[in-house]
């Protein structure tokens, strides 16, 4: 059973294994994305934040999830071009994912019992934010109507 974020290996969008003990000691941001959304406008919000806080350590990273309205129908590469392409993201996009559901991928199981919703531990809809502490166990969750400017001061408290 995995106690930690950085005991996890996830599948990247390029097929690649990527395994979270390469971020070990920094803070991590995980988002559950979309690309026909109403909160993808987010992206943009998401990459300034990675600019702004990428330096002191903090890492974004997206799980593009087809879960909610078929909001993300392409494949793993047609997401990674949209989110460059359309709001010009740098920070690492995964392999796309179920959150929910009984083909939930492990990662979503362990964030959402560390820090369940309001509403139990469903994650919601696109856009839901969990922000993992350097210590890799503390786990806060954000809703999709947070916009990542409005992270901020979380972030700042993890750096």
């Amino acid at each position: 059973m995995e106690s930690t974020l950085y005991d996890f290996t996830v599948k990247s969008n390029d097929g690649s294994d990527f395994s979270f003990s390469s971020l070990e000691g920094k803070p991590v941001l995980i988002v559950n994305t979309a690309s026909k959304c109403g909160f993808t406008p987010q992206y943009d919000g998401l990459e300034e934040l990675y600019q702004q806080y990428k330096g002191k350590g903090l890492s974004i990273i997206a799980f593009p999830c087809d879960q909610f309205a078929h909001q993300e129908p392409g494949t793993d590469q047609e997401i990674a071009e949209f989110c460059r392409v359309n709001h010009g993201v740098t920070f690492p996009i995964m392999s796309k994912i179920d959150v929910n559901g009984k083909q939930t991928a492990p990662l979503y199981v362990w964030l959402k019992k560390q820090a369940p919703g309001v509403l139990g531990s469903s994650v919601k809809w696109n856009f839901t934010k969990f922000l993992v502490a350097k210590d890799g166990k503390r786990v806060e969750r954000f809703s999709s109507n947070t916009e990542p400017k409005d992270m901020k001061p979380a972030i700042e408290g993890v750096l």
